[in-house]
């Protein structure tokens, strides 16, 4: 699959796959002004802002009427509320297939964070994708010998609890607190990886933690 990060990481996120497929949309509308005219579907995961910005949504869907939005049940009213059309949403359940005909299968996944989110499984053709971020766990989630992941490696666990040792001698709020809880770290994205990989598979490192 060919893939376009436009943006990843606190900042904003968002993955263009194979030129019309969205994931996440959690950037300024001009990030996606070379873009916008091919897409055909937009996936989406959870609420935050760097993920979902209804802004950017909001004129999207005025530039593009007919765009399709897929995304579990606890994004369908925050869609709507951007003036997304209820027939050009499609809901979906978490550990069950949705296709798109000839366009390709999707399956999401629920994952721990801080608010309902999730990871979705992407099949075109002969091609396979796994895209995961914003979450503590991918135990219990399996996509053996796909041809691409697209995982969140937030933040490496010696360094991390360095950081909080050192805020902690100095008094300061630790903020890494609800990092360690909330996000993948590259230990547990490369224990996963290895899991699930098969000889022909790559890999991307998404949404890796800044200060």
């Amino acid at each position: 699959m060919d893939y376009n990060i436009i943006s990843t990481g606190s900042q904003g996120n968002a993955v263009i796959i194979n030129r019309n497929l969205l994931i996440d949309c959690g950037v300024p509308f001009r990030a996606l002004k070379p873009y916008y005219k091919e897409l055909q579907l937009v996936l989406l995961t959870h609420q935050h802002m760097d993920h979902f910005n209804k802004t950017t949504i909001r004129k999207l869907a005025q530039e593009r009427p007919t765009l399709r939005w897929g995304c579990c049940e606890w994004l369908i009213t925050l869609l709507i509320s951007c003036g997304i059309a209820v027939n050009r949403v499609d809901v979906y359940t978490p550990g069950c297939c949705f296709v798109y005909n000839e366009f390709c299968t999707i399956k999401p996944e629920a994952t721990i964070h801080n608010v309902d989110n999730c990871a979705y499984h992407i099949w075109r053709g002969a091609d396979s994708l796994f895209y995961a971020t914003d979450t503590n766990s991918l135990d219990g989630i399996e996509a053996k010998d796909y041809c691409l992941y697209m995982i969140e490696s937030n933040y490496s666990e010696a360094e991390i609890t360095e950081r909080i040792r050192q805020k902690q001698e100095r008094g300061e709020y630790c903020h890494e607190w609800d990092v360690l809880k909330n996000h993948l770290s590259k230990e547990k994205a490369d224990n996963w990886l290895y899991r699930n990989m098969g000889s022909n598979s790559s890999y991307v490192y998404l949404h890796q933690h800044t200060d």
